[in-house]
């Protein structure tokens, strides 16, 4: 099986924050795992960003290193990273926020608890991709990538795309668990605009989002379960159609 290389990809992790450190203004975050199938088909192997590191990394003399940015706006830097380094899990970043007003806006939605997923930039290695054949997947098997060229890790605000789909999840059995999360999504915005820090910017984005989700909750709410039933058919007499009762009932 082939994959479609773009020049330019995104891949984007829920997670939580592993440490917040609110004097020095510095973040600790996975952008990346390894080991596990994304919503890509693709399982990111130890090791794939080490060439980057090396040569756009913190310690690297490279003038584009690699940018610590929001939402993939290179418009937009939010810092620079301290530290970029693999372990057993995934890539790991130390991430220091600027004082400019975006940095600001971000350290108040670190805060908050408003950020909670990362992203990264990067563009595949045509030759460091390889299928790999599993029956046990629901896909028959997943793309093993072995080396990408990472160019930005991102701050993302926590999902509209997580939510896109919830009719759908509606109709399965995680409607509950939507809900709920909805739901403390809706509690943290909520909070967050009543301490009504940082720029009118960053509130604006907060009460869009805060429509957003109360849409996406009602949106779950009404949305009736989807059960299938098996319906026995009993045989019928056929009865010869009537174009005359069709024709008197015009």
């Amino acid at each position: 099986m082939e994959k479609t290389i773009t020049s330019y990809s995104l891949k984007g992790l829920n997670t939580q924050i592993k440490d917040l450190d609110t004097n020095s203004r510095q973040v600790a975050v996975y952008l990346s795992v390894f080991d596990v199938i994304d919503s890509d088909n693709d399982i990111i192997r130890r090791g794939a960003f080490k060439k980057s590191i090396q040569e756009r990394g913190v310690d690297s003399g490279s003038n584009r290193k690699i940018a610590f940015l929001r939402y993939h706006d290179w418009q937009q830097p939010i810092g620079k990273f301290l530290e970029l380094s693999e372990d057993e899990k995934g890539l790991f970043a130390v991430g220091q926020l600027s004082n400019s007003t975006l940095g600001n806006d971000t350290f108040e939605d670190y805060k908050d608890g408003i950020i909670t997923e990362h992203s990264i930039g990067f563009q595949y290695v045509k030759d460091k991709i390889r299928w790999i054949d599993d029956e046990t997947k629901e896909a028959g098997g997943f793309f093993e990538v072995s080396e990408v060229k990472l160019w930005e890790g991102s701050a993302v605000t926590f999902g509209a795309n997580e939510f896109t789909n919830v009719v759908e999840v509606a109709k399965s059995e995680g409607k509950t668990e939507t809900a709920q999360k909805i739901s403390t999504e809706i509690d943290l915005i909520s909070k967050a605009l009543v301490n009504g820090k940082g720029t009118d910017d960053r509130l604006h984005g907060m009460e869009m989002k805060l429509k957003f989700l109360n849409a996406q909750l009602l949106a779950l709410a009404t949305a009736e379960p989807f059960t299938k039933h098996s319906v026995k058919s009993e045989p019928q007499d056929q009865q010869p159609f009537d174009w005359n009762k069709v024709i008197t009932n015009l």
